[in-house]
């Protein structure tokens, strides 16, 4: 009997260090995805940026009126990586999740950038042997000391675009 508990217990440890191990492969997998979408960016390669994205990728950026699709997004990032230079995020921190499937992962970043601190979050989609962008949000942090501040700055500006938002019902 004990014998039987001995193996039983082997296997299931074994087990456990494979799921583990398979765990830390997809999170490097991700950060890998993420790492080289965010250079791509900072080197303005706007091919490599954007084959990191799904066709029906969505990108929601610092304003209200960022919500695109994948052709949109491009459609306003086009003159930027024409330029030669787009933005730099460079992730901080960054938190993975995976669904049971482990093909659908979804993430939380704090980033440094031109802006100071953002926070990205988003989900990514396993498409074929690539993980792909298929959201993505940005918000730009405020500092709880000083949201007064930025609430005068931006309610002018918000409230003319809520008014539209809200006349278009």
């Amino acid at each position: 009997m004990k014998k039987i508990l001995a193996v039983l217990m082997v296997l299931i440890l074994s087990g456990c260090k494979s799921m583990m191990e398979k765990q830390t492969i997809l999170k490097e997998n991700i950060n890998s995805t993420l790492d080289a979408w965010h250079n791509a960016a900072a080197e303005a390669n706007y091919n490599d940026y954007f084959n990191l994205m799904s066709e029906d990728a969505i990108f929601i950026g610092t304003d209200a009126t960022e919500n695109w699709n994948k052709t949109e997004f491009q459609a306003f990032a086009k003159p930027f990586f024409d330029k030669g230079k787009a933005w730099n995020f460079t992730a901080v921190e960054r938190h993975v999740y995976f669904d049971e499937t482990g093909r659908t992962a979804w993430f939380d970043e704090l980033l440094n950038t031109q802006m100071k601190i953002c926070r990205g979050s988003g989900v990514l989609v396993k498409i074929g042997a690539e993980w792909k962008i298929k959201h993505y949000v940005l918000s730009m942090t405020i500092p709880n000391d000083n949201t007064n501040e930025v609430v005068k700055i931006k309610t002018p500006i918000e409230e003319a675009f809520l008014k539209k938002r809200q006349g278009n019902k």
